[in-house]
C-alpha cells in the first residue's frame, strides 16, 4: 500500500482535547497510522480548556483565515504543534460569540453553531494552505458538515479539492445534532437544496437538519466502532431512525472494533501503578490494590474489588451502576466508582449516593475524572462492571482486561464484540474473559455480579485464568488502523479513476 495522506478532522484528540471515547479514538488511531508509514495531521478547535501541558510544542502560525459566516467573514488563527509526535493544528476563529473560549469542549446551547464554524474552518484551511489530502476522516456530527461543504462548495479545482473523499466514523447515534436550517445559511449552503428526506432533513423531523445525517449521506464510507454496533443500528432501533439511511448505504458501511493505546496501558511500564505486573506476575497486582485503598480510605481487607469507570450519563444505566454498587457491598465486596455527570439532575443522584456511603470503609464514589486514579483503579480493580443501555464500542472493558480485572458487561454493542462468558458453554476455555449478562434489569445485573463473585471466592484458579485471557487479548490499533489504511486506499484508488474519466 502507498502512503496516504490523511487529515483528520475532531472535536477531541486525548489527552490535549477529551471529553469522552472520541479523543482516545483519535489519538490511538492517528499514531498507530504514522506508525504504519502514513502522513497524517489531525486538526481541532482551540479551545480555551486545553491540556497544553501535554503538547510538544505549540506556538501560532503565520496565517489568518477568512471564514464566511452569512453575510460577512470571520478570521480566523490557526497554531500548530506536535502531541506525542502526531502533528496537529488547532483553528480559533475570532467570532463575537467567541465559539471556543467556554471553558468546555460540549454542552453549550449553541453547540451546532460552534461546530459548523469549525467545519468551513478545516476545509478553508486545507484549501488555504494547498494541502491535498487523500483522504479526510470525520468524526460524529461536530464534523457532519465537512463532507456537506466539501460535496457542495469545496469539491471544485479551484479550490484543489476535487480528489480528496470522506471516510466519516459514527461513534454514538444517541447524538445526532438536530438543529434548525439557520446552521446552513451561517456557511452558505442552500437550505432548499439539503433539507429534505434524502439528505440533511431528520427523520422524526424534516424541518430539522440532522448533521450526523448529513455526513452521513455525503461521505464516501462510513464505519462505527464495532461489528456488533454496526449490525444493531441498521436492524434495531438503536439506530434511533437513521436504519434506511445507513440501510440505503449498506455497501460503504462496516464496524470495526476500536483499538486501545497500549503503551499508554501497560501495567508492565505503566508509570502511574506502584509495582509493575503482567501475566508471569500476576501476584504483583495486589500492590495496586493496596495503594487503592490507602488512597481512598478504604479497609485493608481481602475482599474483591469492583470499579466502574465512566461517563455518567442514561446510556451508561445509572440506575445499574448504582445497583451494582450496593449489590457488591451487599455481597462482601469492595466498590469504587470514578466518573463524573455533566446533567446536574445526575450530578446530584451521585452526589446523594456518594453521602449515602461515605462512612463505609469499602466504598467510594469519585465523581470528576483524575487520570492518575484511573490507571490505579483499573490495576487495582478484580471486576470492572459495563451495565450500559447501548454501548457502541466501550474501552472501559479492553483496558480493564489489560490489567487483569474482570468485566462484567451487557451483552450489546461493542461489549459484545470483546466480552466472551465464563460459562462453559459458550467457547474454549482461552476464549473466556468475563461475565455477560443481556438484560438492561437489576436482576439481569445481580445474577452476572453473583456469578463473577461466586468464581473469586470460590474459584480462585479459574478467575486466575480469566485474568490471563483478558491480558493475552490483542486490543491494539495495529489491526483496525489498517483496515482503516484499507479504506482509504480504496476510496482513493476510486477517487483517480473517477477524476481519469473526467
Amino acid at each position: 500500500m502507498r502512503r496516504l495522506d490523511i487529515v483528520i478532522a475532531s472535536a477531541e484528540c486525548a489527552p490535549v482535547a477529551k471529553a469522552g471515547g472520541l479523543g482516545d479514538f483519535v489519538q490511538g488511531l492517528a499514531r498507530e497510522l504514522i506508525r504504519q508509514g502514513h502522513r497524517v495531521e489531525v486538526v481541532l478547535p482551540r479551545y480555551d480548556c486545553l491540556r497544553l501541558e501535554s503538547m510538544d510544542r505549540l506556538e501560532k502560525a503565520p496565517l489568518e483565515l477568512r471564514l464566511p459566516y452569512f453575510a460577512t467573514t470571520l478570521p480566523c488563527d490557526l497554531y500548530q504543534g506536535r502531541l506525542d509526535g502526531i502533528p496537529c493544528w488547532f483553528i480559533d476563529p475570532r467570532s463575537p460569540q467567541d465559539f471556543f473560549r467556554r471553558g468546555v469542549i460540549y454542552g453549550e446551547p449553541d453547540d451546532p453553531e460552534r461546530f459548523t464554524c469549525f467545519a468551513v474552518a478545516v476545509l478553508e484551511f486545507l484549501a488555504h494552505t494547498g494541502r491535498r489530502p487523500d483522504v479526510i476522516h470525520c468524526h460524529d456530527w461536530h464534523t457532519g458538515l465537512v463532507p456537506v461543504l466539501l460535496d457542495q462548495v469545496y469539491r471544485t479545482q479551484a479550490r484543489g479539492l476535487e480528489r480528496t473523499r470522506v471516510c466519516y466514523t459514527l461513534h454514538n447515534l444517541g447524538y445526532q445534532g438536530r438543529v434548525g436550517e439557520q446552521v446552513l445559511r451561517q456557511v452558505g449552503l442552500d437550505a432548499g437544496r439539503l433539507l429534505t428526506p434524502e439528505r440533511l432533513g431528520d427523520p422524526a423531523d424534516t424541518r430539522l437538519v440532522n448533521l450526523l445525517k448529513g455526513g452521513i449521506v455525503h461521505s464516501h464510507y462510513i464505519t462505527t466502532v464495532s461489528p456488533s454496533y454496526a449490525r444493531e443500528i441498521l436492524t434495531t432501533e438503536q439506530g434511533l431512525g437513521l436504519q434506511a439511511t445507513l440501510g440505503a448505504l449498506a455497501d460503504r458501511f462496516a464496524g470495526i472494533l476500536n483499538g486501545i493505546d497500549v503503551t499508554v496501558w501497560n501495567p508492565l511500564t505503566d508509570p502511574r501503578i506502584p509495582q509493575p505486573f503482567g501475566p508471569d506476575s500476576l501476584p504483583a497486582k495486589a500492590r495496586s490494590k493496596q495503594a487503592l485503598r490507602q488512597r481512598l480510605g478504604l479497609a485493608q481487607n481481602s475482599k474483591p474489588l469492583l470499579a466502574v469507570i465512566s461517563r455518567l450519563d442514561a446510556q451508561k444505566g445509572v440506575e445499574l451502576i448504582r445497583h451494582a454498587l450496593l449489590h457488591t457491598l451487599a455481597r462482601g465486596g469492595q466498590a469504587v466508582l470514578l466518573g463524573s455527570a455533566q446533567d446536574p439532575l445526575l450530578d446530584r443522584y451521585f452526589r446523594i449516593l456518594q453521602r449515602e456511603t461515605a462512612t463505609s470503609p469499602d466504598c467510594r464514589l469519585e465523581l470528576g475524572y483524575d487520570e492518575d486514579l484511573a490507571h490505579l483503579l483499573y490495576a487495582a480493580a478484580d471486576l470492572l462492571v459495563v451495565p450500559s443501555l447501548y454501548e457502541p464500542c466501550g474501552l472501559t472493558q479492553m483496558i480493564a482486561m489489560r490489567y487483569g480485572t474482570v468485566p462484567v458487561v451487557r451483552r450489546v454493542g461493542g461489549l459484545a464484540g470483546t466480552g466472551f462468558d465464563a460459562h462453559p458453554s459458550e467457547r474454549a476455555l482461552a476464549g473466556r474473559n468475563g461475565v455477560l449478562f443481556d438484560a438492561p434489569t437489576p436482576e439481569a445485573l445481580a445474577g452476572a455480579l453473583d456469578r463473577a463473585l461466586g468464581l473469586w471466592f470460590e474459584h480462585p484458579a479459574y478467575f486466575r485464568q480469566l485474568r490471563l485471557n483478558g491480558m493475552a487479548a490483542d486490543h491494539s490499533w495495529a489491526r483496525p488502523a489498517q483496515r482503516y489504511a484499507t479504506i482509504y486506499e480504496a476510496i482513493r484508488v476510486k477517487a483517480e479513476t473517477e477524476h481519469a474519466l473526467t
